[in-house]
């Protein structure tokens, strides 16, 4: 276990702040927080940021593969062990529910993709603005259980910035379900990001996740993602728009005939209520068998082009013991999978899957993709291992409320 040492409530990192180093936003025991939409007004700008143009940012982006390929190890003995009880939070809707069979391989609601970018930049005008996305890339994540029906679980990296000096990844949303710009429960803008602080602060690679809080659920009014089409806008005062010109550029609607408009939203809801979340596992056994759930995408290292990062995929198997130094990682979980590194950071693995309902257990994320045999082909996915610092970070982020910004 790696632990910090705390005074109270307070990190110890005065040797990390003279050596030029920022502590994380928000610090306690073992947990890091930083903001991500801080008020509804970012919120609905980030959101318009994606949906602007029929989603055209959405559909650009490109799968994040940062740190996709390891050199992972299969450890015969030893590897991960727990650091206290075992034990779950039910999934939602599961609480009181026993167990039921299917023979189905049914595909989780809960699963989607989370996107984020560089930056942007107008090729539009300043009355008829269009923004495009610099580097928009995105991974793979799932609804979990909390309080509000309002978290997502996904790899620290496709949260935490881990190539710049920037903490989190800019326009940081979810979207269930996503599949070529259609996004059926809507836009789930990230409002605070939970992670281990090693990870934050060392970039730890055996706490490489993440719990993040999101807002209510945004739709565009009309259905569609156009920003002309006059029941998608609303009219505001003139000084109202050039308040957003300077502040929230993506929430701008136009001009015309004298008048000034910015988007119209509607409340989709709350994530957990529309997808449902998937249950919580920690502490367990090594060698029980896992689903795991991602969007896969690009070659493997022989040139095969496996996957296009489309459309759902799973795989499926038990977990081993594994290490992967490179990425200061050596307490891992692995699992055999043919799942490419690109697009898969993020998948959900899910313990004690049911087919029926569709849920099970998160006991893992995928953080990167190895070719244990050196033949050019992936063959296993790596993830750290859940125990009980995991639950830590989950429950400092199951119980807070983000609420509707529609």
């Amino acid at each position: 276990m790696k632990r910090t040492l705390a005074f109270g409530g307070l990190v110890a990192t005065a040797g990390l702040l003279a050596a030029g180093l920022s502590a994380p936003a928000q610090a306690a025991g073992d947990v890091a927080s930083d903001p991500l939409a801080s008020t509804g007004i970012q919120a609905k700008n980030i959101a318009a940021f994606w949906l602007a143009e029929n989603a055209a940012n959405l559909i650009a982006a490109t799968p994040y593969n940062v740190e996709t390929k390891v050199a992972a190890k299969h450890l015969s003995k030893g590897g991960p062990s727990a650091d206290s009880k075992p034990g779950i939070v039910p999934a939602i809707g599961d609480e009181k529910k026993t167990a039921a069979k299917s023979k189905n391989v049914n595909l989780p609601k809960t699963t989607g993709k989370v996107f984020f970018a560089d930056g942007f930049k107008n090729v539009g005008t300043r009355e008829k603005p269009k923004f495009v996305a610099v580097n928009p890339h995105w991974c793979s994540a799932t609804s979990v259980q909390s309080t509000y029906h309002n978290l997502v679980a996904t790899a620290g990296h496709c949260v935490y910035d881990t190539v710049s000096n920037k903490a989190t990844m800019n326009y940081w949303v979810f979207v269930p379900g996503y599949y070529q710009g259609k996004t059926p429960w809507g836009v789930y803008v990230g409002k605070t990001a939970y992670t281990h602080y090693d990870y934050d602060v060392y970039e730890d690679g055996d706490r490489d996740y993440a719990f993040v809080t999101v807002y209510n659920g945004l739709k565009v009014n009309g259905g569609t993602a156009d920003r002309s089409a006059p029941v998608n806008r609303t009219e505001v005062p003139k000084a109202t728009w050039d308040s957003y010109v300077k502040n929230f550029p993506f929430l701008l609607a136009g001009t015309e005939g004298g008048k000034y408009y910015v988007w119209k939203f509607v409340d989709a809801g709350r994530l957990g209520d529309n997808v449902g979340g998937q249950g919580l596992a920690y502490n367990q056994k090594i060698g029980q068998p896992v689903f795991v759930f991602g969007y896969p995408s690009g070659s493997h290292p022989d040139g095969n082009h496996a996957f296009s990062g489309n459309t759902l995929k799973w795989s499926y198997g038990k977990t081993f013991p594994a290490q992967a130094p490179a990425i200061k990682a050596e307490e891992l979980q692995g699992v055999k999978s043919s799942f490419t590194g690109e697009g898969s950071l993020g998948s959900a693995w899910l313990l004690k899957y049911n087919n029926g309902r569709r849920l099970g257990y998160l006991n893992g994320v995928t953080i990167g993709v190895s070719d244990t045999d050196g033949n050019d082909r992936y063959d296993t996915s790596v993830s750290p291992y859940f125990d009980g610092e995991t639950y830590g970070v989950y429950s400092a982020a199951k119980n807070n409320w983000s609420g509707s910004i529609a």
